[in-house]
């Protein structure tokens, strides 16, 4: 799927959320739920406090979308072209040669195990495999 779909999906989920937020409020004050459902102390409308009340969930809501968009591009990035070394493989970062390891402990929450592939077993340790 394409990341900006994605990011778009997210985005108008979080909206479509914060609507409803917004629009059970006005309901509320509008209809009285909790005296309707549960028979409580019918309370008048206050349009001013449901105006505030909006007015903050609004703010909030402009404040979450705007964290959500950038650490998603933060994602991106690391799910971007990494300029590997031929035969070290080593990482350039910043201009900087790091060991992979430490490239993906420092930018992912990835943990590292060494193991061998098949290939390299037997390049590498071929004999003693073979007498077991």
């Amino acid at each position: 799927m394409n990341k900006k779909l994605i990011v778009k999906k997210i985005v108008i989920y979080e909206v479509i959320g914060f609507s409803v937020i917004v629009l059970l409020l006005w309901l509320d004050e509008i209809i009285d739920i909790p005296h309707v459902l549960f028979h409580g102390e019918a309370t008048p409308i206050n349009w001013v406090e449901c105006i505030w009340e909006s007015a903050l969930i609004f703010i909030f809501s402009i404040f979450i979308i705007h964290l959500s968009r950038r650490f998603l591009k933060e994602i991106k990035y690391l799910e971007g072209l990494l300029h590997v070394c031929s035969f070290c493989k080593k990482i350039r970062v910043d201009n900087r040669w790091i060991p992979i390891e430490e490239y993906m402990r420092k930018y992912s929450e990835v943990a590292l195990s060494h193991s061998l592939c098949p290939e390299c077993a037997k390049k590498h340790y071929g004999d003693f495999i073979d007498e077991k």
